[in-house]
């Protein structure tokens, strides 16, 4: 007997209410009905009616400081959204995982071949397979199973959708076949190495520790092994501001390469000092030897380091502020982060395309709109995807109509900060 009927009966019934409210605020939680009942209806009739479904989310991240310092063990500060990706999900004895994300061509993975499979780099069977590979390494049990995912984390909207579906598979590999006994900072790691391995992307940890762990964190990545986190209680509506994300469009150019060179560079500079990482040194030894640096790696890489030191310590600064309740010193050091990763680490246009700048007039149109009110800054990885601001009550009808015009009124986005990382979907709430 299927259990579809009931569980779009509970969510006819509001049953899932108070979780709704929780992830998604007061406002959305009709919203969130239909779009979760929408969901069902679109799995069953992809897959029939099953005996049991389950449902799942994950959600989207907001980097808030330390920008590109993950990949060389610095300190980030961080927290999950809204915005995320959900999923219906019944189990299989087949030892196969099918995926069906709305707008996408289903993705269909055999997990007894748990290879990397060089045809597979940059789609997102490879995220599917290495998941379930680390988990059967790592020593968790997998298996197989259909679902139907729908994301709000939009595709290069900065807010990182891969991590989100990593996580999201992580999850539910956890709560299928491990009992939810796979704890969050596990499976971030199990998403990274995913990335890292079957993907193809160089990235840090920081996307999918935001995305799993959830709330606002700060994370040192001294060991990466034994990452240091931290919880930070902090509500930005409480001192009169909004978050919010401007998606800039970005070039179409492959930029795998503009990314890849970031952590490149900087860990060519560490390893020129001795060290494997920069964090591993410091900005003095640094300064000692930037002629020999240029000389070698080039301007770039030193300025590029420059920013990691910098920017490294400015988190423990925010941090501090937003504990102290100091949201104007928070916004000051918001606000030289986004210089630095403007004039140092340089990953706001890409090079490959330097007719594209939207990301500079981004920029340069929250100055102007909220100089010595509110904050603005790079977002994430750059080149061209999206940038943050903290913008007064006042004045969010304004600036997202200034820059709605300009980039789309569908492309300012206006966040709140989500409590809680990966999930499954239930009726109780912690």
């Amino acid at each position: 007997m299927s259990n579809t009927s009931t569980v779009l009966q509970q969510l006819q019934q509001g049953s899932f209410d108070a979780l709704f409210a929780k992830l998604y605020g007061k406002d959305a939680v009709d919203s969130q009905r239909a779009r979760y009942a929408k969901a069902v209806r679109e799995f069953t009739a992809i897959y029939g009616e099953k005996e049991k479904i389950r449902l799942f989310s994950a959600p989207g991240r907001t980097e808030i400081g330390g920008n590109h310092t993950d990949h060389n063990h610095g300190c980030v500060l961080a927290a999950s959204v809204n915005l995320d990706v959900i999923a219906v999900v019944a189990a299989t004895d087949d030892n196969r995982i099918a995926i069906q994300s709305e707008g996408y061509p289903m993705d269909t993975v055999d997990i007894t071949d748990t290879s990397v499979h060089a045809e597979e780099i940059n789609r997102s069977s490879a995220l599917i397979r290495g998941t379930a590979a680390r988990f059967s390494q790592l020593g968790f049990a997998i298996g197989g199973f259909e679902a139907y995912t729908t994301s709000s984390v939009l595709k290069g909207s900065g807010l990182s959708s891969s991590a989100a579906f990593e996580v999201l598979v992580g999850t539910i590999l956890n709560g299928l076949y491990n009992s939810g006994e796979v704890d969050p900072v596990t499976i971030a790691k199990i998403a990274q190495y995913t990335e890292n391995v079957y993907f193809g992307k160089p990235c840090g940890l920081m996307d999918q520790m935001a995305s799993s762990v959830g709330g606002i964190i700060t994370i040192d990545f001294a060991s990466t092994e034994n990452p240091i986190i931290e919880t930070v209680d902090f509500d930005f509506a409480q001192c009169g501001h909004a978050l919010c994300i401007v998606d800039v469009g970005g070039s179409h150019a492959d930029l795998t390469h503009e990314y890849a060179a970031v952590p490149l560079e900087m860990k060519e500079v560490a390893h020129e000092l001795g060290v494997e990482f920069l964090r591993e040194t410091n900005f003095e030894t640094l300064f000692a030897n930037i002629p020999a640096l240029r000389q070698k790696h080039g301007d770039r890489a030193v300025l590029r380091a420059m920013h990691f030191f910098a920017d490294n310590a400015r988190v423990g600064k925010q941090v501090a502020a937003l504990r102290n309740r100091d949201f104007d010193t928070f916004k000051e050091l918001v606000i030289e982060s986004g210089h630095s990763s403007f004039e140092y680490l340089q990953n706001i246009y890409a090079n490959c395309d330097v007719s594209f700048q939207g990301m500079s007039l981004a920029l340069a149109l929250a100055q102007r709109l909220l100089d010595k009110k509110g904050a603005w800054r790079v977002h994430g990885g750059g080149f061209g995807g999206t940038t943050q601001n903290f913008v007064p009550d006042e004045l969010v009808d304004e600036f997202t109509a200034t820059l709605g015009a300009v980039f789309g009124k569908e492309n300012c986005h206006v966040l709140s900060i989500r409590p809680c990382g990966g999930i499954e979907v239930t009726k109780e709430i912690d």
